[in-house]
């Protein structure tokens, strides 16, 4: 293994089985390497393995074939060193959102003045400080989106992995969260994989777009985002941009017609 990468998954599958549809291969052998501080978004069509991918490198789901090492070491099981972000917000909701963010932290049996402490600084990074006494069934989709994220900063863990996480808020709250979380991974530098599939989504927050074929998943390409950091939202009107998405645009839509007509 390359030093600089944290992540390698090497050959790694998955078959589901059910007694009435038989196999169901999800994702065939795939290969992928994610190196310290990068942010590698992947994209696909709806079906296509691209949670399942991810579910694996977060030790929920294991594979049919291959393994995922972390720092060189196998991923068996969940853990502290990989913070999860789903779609929807798994939020505690008798929980206010400051305790949502200790969460982590209390099992891990950190003293409760250094959780508050702790849990405090990732609040205001994601400006929900003034919100730490609410409880999340008082807080917009947005926000609840926040505290998931400063609950899993909090924990500092090795890497964040991001399953569509901005999947279920509108256009405008979308677009002013993609900002946060780059302006947050700018200063922080944590490494990130990010599954999405908004193509828009997957080029202003990734340094590379990984696409994913339709279902049985594979990697399709790897492609560089030539964008320099920090990022400005403003770089989507620009001509790279529009040559990157279009080319994004045509290998994903020959996979959401593959699967159309499998």
């Amino acid at each position: 293994m390359n030093s600089m990468n944290i992540l390698s998954v090497r050959g790694v599958s998955r078959t589901f089985h059910t007694p009435t549809q038989g196999s169901t291969v999800a994702l065939q052998a795939t290969d992928l390497d994610v190196a310290e501080n990068d942010f590698v978004t992947i994209l696909g069509p709806s079906g296509c393995g691209k949670s399942t991918l991810l579910r694996i490198v977060a030790g929920l789901d294991e594979p049919s074939g291959g393994q995922v090492l972390l720092d060189g070491k196998p991923v068996t099981a969940p853990g502290a060193d990989r913070g999860m972000v789903f779609q929807s917000y798994t939020l505690f909701p008798w929980l206010t959102v400051l305790d949502n963010v200790c969460f982590g932290l209390r099992e891990r049996g950190m003293a409760r003045g250094q959780q508050i402490e702790l849990a405090q600084g990732f609040l205001a990074k994601v400006g929900l400080q003034k919100f730490a006494k609410h409880f999340p069934k008082q807080l917009s989709g947005g926000m609840q989106q926040r505290t998931a994220l400063a609950r899993a900063l909090a924990n500092q863990p090795r890497m964040l992995l991001m399953d569509e996480p901005f999947g279920a808020l509108d256009h405008q709250t979308r677009e002013l969260m993609q900002e946060l979380l780059l302006g947050i991974w700018e200063s922080e530098r944590k490494t990130v994989l990010f599954v999405t599939h908004d193509i828009d989504e997957a080029i202003f927050m990734g340094s590379r777009v990984v696409v994913m074929s339709a279902r049985p998943g594979r990697i399709k390409s790897d492609l560089a985002v030539p964008f320099e950091h920090p990022r400005h939202y403003r770089i989507k009107t620009q001509p790279a941009f529009a040559e990157l998405k279009g080319e994004l645009t045509e290998q994903l839509r020959t996979e959401v017609l593959a699967a159309a007509a499998a």
